[in-house]
């Protein structure tokens, strides 16, 4: 809820229907993912108030394009994953396996 995330802005990472890019993916930002996703044209950490949009500062938690994701896991730069967070959708894509060893908050054991 601060920052204020989700694609309808409600603090959840959904499925939504009208969400081209599925927002479905809760991380928590770090400095490097900041400067990698900004290096691909998404600046995350400038403030664009005539968005109301603040702009994240490491540790801050936000609902991530499943695509930047994947991106960002390929390029050796994904942030942790919050899985109590993230919608289940994402696993069209990504392995529970992969997902669990980016956690920030399951335990295998």
């Amino acid at each position: 809820m601060d920052p204020l995330t989700g694609f309808t802005r409600d603090g959840c990472c959904q499925d939504h229907p009208l969400d081209t890019g599925k927002h479905t993916v809760c991380v928590e930002v770090t400095a490097e993912f900041l400067a990698f996703s900004r290096s691909r044209g998404n600046d995350l950490s400038t403030p664009r108030p005539e968005w109301g949009f603040g702009g994240l500062k490491p540790g801050d938690r936000w609902c991530l394009c499943a695509a930047r994701w994947i991106e960002a896991l390929t390029a050796g730069n994904a942030p942790k994953v919050i899985m109590a967070a993230t919608h289940e959708s994402i696993l069209e894509h990504v392995s529970l396996e992969t997902l669990v060893s980016f956690s920030l908050d399951y335990s295998r054991h």
